[in-house]
């Protein structure tokens, strides 16, 4: 099993960019499925964006971020980076990493992970 540790978060004014990172250590990441999540204070966590363990696998993102937001990952480096462009007040949120080995179908869920990060704040000032 891996273990997750989210980095890169901070405060930005609204137009900023910030890019976030997962690194795993433990096992192989390049196998696993990761996820990004956030939850912002009195919400429930909700589905940011996935990526593949395929090589030529999936990028997912919600609809809310399509377009601001890039997910990526460098195996080499166990490793996926969330670039976050264009960021607006509503981004602000805690972010969460989580793994799941070769994924499943359930990859914009909560339950179709069972690996995560402890979290990193981002919050977007107008």
């Amino acid at each position: 099993q891996v273990q997750l540790v989210e980095s890169g978060g901070g405060s930005v004014q609204a137009g900023g960019s910030l890019r976030l990172s997962c690194a795993a250590s433990g096992r192989t990441f390049s196998s696993y499925t990761v996820g990004w999540f956030r939850q912002a204070p009195g919400k429930e966590r909700e589905f940011v964006a996935a990526t593949s363990w395929r090589s030529n696998g999936y990028t997912v993102y919600a609809d809310s971020v399509k377009g601001r937001f890039t997910i990526s990952r460098d195996n080499a480096k166990n490793t996926v980076y969330l670039q976050m462009n264009s960021l607006k007040p509503e981004d602000t949120a805690v972010y969460s990493c989580a793994a799941r080995y070769l994924g499943s179908t359930n990859y914009a869920t909560v339950s179709g992970y069972n690996v995560w990060g402890q979290g990193t704040q981002v919050t977007v000032s107008s």
